[in-house]
């Protein structure tokens, strides 16, 4: 199987930064989009962020301009440079990608997320 595993969440002030980092671990053949959502308390997991395998990138509307998604194809690695940081961008964000992996000397599609990093912004 493929693991996603997040992290550089925290606590920081408001108007502060914080850069995520999500590693793709396994054999992986390819990742087609990887993505990062995030979930509040009491509300539904919604998409932050998401970017193809070519660069091309998706953002909901409260997150432009204040965050940036980017990726290492060669790490299989995705990042989330935030900015500005508001307390309403508290919550655990999770990473989420789709590709291919080898598995029993086959290629395999895997559709994983990550457990979860938290980011609370309070001052």
């Amino acid at each position: 199987q493929v693991q996603l595993v997040e992290s550089g969440g925290g606590l920081v002030q408001p108007g502060g930064s914080l850069r995520l980092s999500c590693a793709a671990s396994g054999i992986v053949i390819s990742i087609n989009v990887m993505g990062w959502y995030r979930q509040a308390p009491g509300k539904q997991r919604e998409l932050v962020a998401a970017i193809t395998s070519g660069g091309n990138t998706n953002y909901a509307d409260s997150e432009k301009g204040r965050f940036t998604i980017s990726r290492d194809n060669a790490k299989n690695t995705v990042y989330l440079q935030m900015n500005d940081l508001k307390p309403e961008d508290t919550a655990v964000y999770y990473c989420k990608a789709n590709g291919t992996f080898w598995r029993s000397y086959s290629a395999q599609a895997f559709n994983s997320w990550g457990r979860g990093t938290q980011v609370t912004v309070s001052s």
